[in-house]
Order: structure tokens, then sequence, then C-alpha cells
């Protein structure tokens, strides 16, 4: 998915990464929107896609998430290294940090969209929402980040809940959320409150990335 049309998740995670690691990941999204061009679709599918269809089926008691993630593991063991990782940090916040406990839990609205930013000619996505209700009726609302590197820091964080609620807004901001799924850690406006520059911060780092993205192309000519 070439970065001018890309998940937030994936956007962070190449926002932040140091100058190598990030020139490494444009110069794989080139390569792979030209074998793309080319016919080539690479047959992968969404990696990280099957791990959070077991999360939420544990989340509704529908699965156990070891038995679903070994499962996951034997049709392909490359998932032998980051899956066990997902696993436990989704885990260990879903029993150990999560602040709602009002069980039991039900799906809620499932929620998607899109972020059009039409100085950059680019489109961001937003899915894979997790929304859960808990016994009160209360809805919330969990969006992934499953890079191992970067962490998610709180800049990062801000930038995409900045994006979330600009993008989301029929739903409580106070009860939106990005969760780091291998630290399990969480991040929310009462914990981590927006400053009032992160449309243009968020503006200007995809500005810089498309600019280097592009510069980076003319390699492949």
């Amino acid at each position: 998915m070439s970065i001018d049309r890309i998940h937030l998740r994936k956007l962070l995670k190449i926002m932040f990464l140091a100058d190598g690691p990030r020139r490494t990941a444009l110069r794989t999204d080139i390569r792979e929107e030209i074998a793309k061009d080319a016919g080539d679709d690479g047959g992968g599918g969404d990696f990280y896609a099957p791990f959070w269809a077991d999360a939420r089926a544990h989340v509704f008691g529908m699965e156990d998430l070891h038995t679903a993630v070994q499962a996951r593991i034997q049709a392909n063991g490359r998932r032998s290294n980051l899956y066990p990782r997902l696993r436990d940090g989704f885990l260990r916040w879903w029993t150990e940090r999560r602040r709602w406990t009002n069980a039991p839990f039900q799906p809620g609205q499932q929620l998607k969209s899109n972020f059009q930013s039409p100085d950059l000619g680019a489109t961001v996505k937003v899915d894979s929402i997790l929304s859960v209700r808990d016994a009160q009726g209360i809805e919330h609302y969990m969006y992934p980040y499953f890079a191992p590197e970067p962490v998610l820091s709180a800049e990062a964080a801000r930038l995409g809940l900045w994006l979330l609620l600009e993008t989301l807004d029929q739903v409580p901001p106070a009860e939106i959320r990005i969760l780091d799924v291998i630290r399990g850690e969480t991040f929310s406006i009462d914990r981590y409150p927006l400053l009032g520059t992160e449309e243009q911060n968020f503006t200007d780092r995809y500005r810089a990335l498309l600019a280097e993205r592009a510069a980076l192309a003319e390699e492949y000519d």
C-alpha cells in the first residue's frame, strides 16, 4: 500500500522510525508498488489481520487467544516471532490494564473511515477498530498499533489520536484509545491531552515523508 493511501498505524510507524529503517521502509513501499503495477500483488494479505480477528473473538468469548495463536503459527511459521508477542501484550492489557470491567461484553458499532488531505494528495485509512459495549451499555473503541518498532511514543500517539478524533466524530472522544498491542499500553486524550499543534505536526511530517519517498523513487526509474 503506497504511503499516499495508507493505514494510520503503518503511517505512524514509518513517520517515527529512525533514518535508516525509515528509508528501508520507503524503499520497500516503492518496490511493492512497482510489483503491484506489474500485476504482482504479493499474495500475502495483511500479516496482522488474522491475529486481530482472533483477539476480537477472545474478547467476546468465542475463542481462546492462546489456542488461536498456536493454530496460526502452525499454519504459517512466519508468524512464530511476532504473534506470541502480540498475544502476550494484548492479554496483559485485556486482563490487567483496561480500566473498564463491566462484563459481559458485546460488539459495539463497526467503525471505519478515511482521512483525506487534499493539500498532500493523500488518504489515511482508519479501520480494524475494536468496539466493545460493556454491561452498562458504554462503548469503548480501540485502534491497534501492531509494530514491534518503533515503540509508540507520546508524540506519535497524539498525532494518531488527533486524526482519529477528526475522522470518528460520531463517537465520544473520551472513549477512543490507541492500543500499542505488543506493549499492552493504551493512549487516550485524558492521559495524553492534545496540545493544539497536532494538525501542523502531522502535515509537516507527512509532507516530508512523501517528499523523501519521491526522491528515493528516482532510484528505480
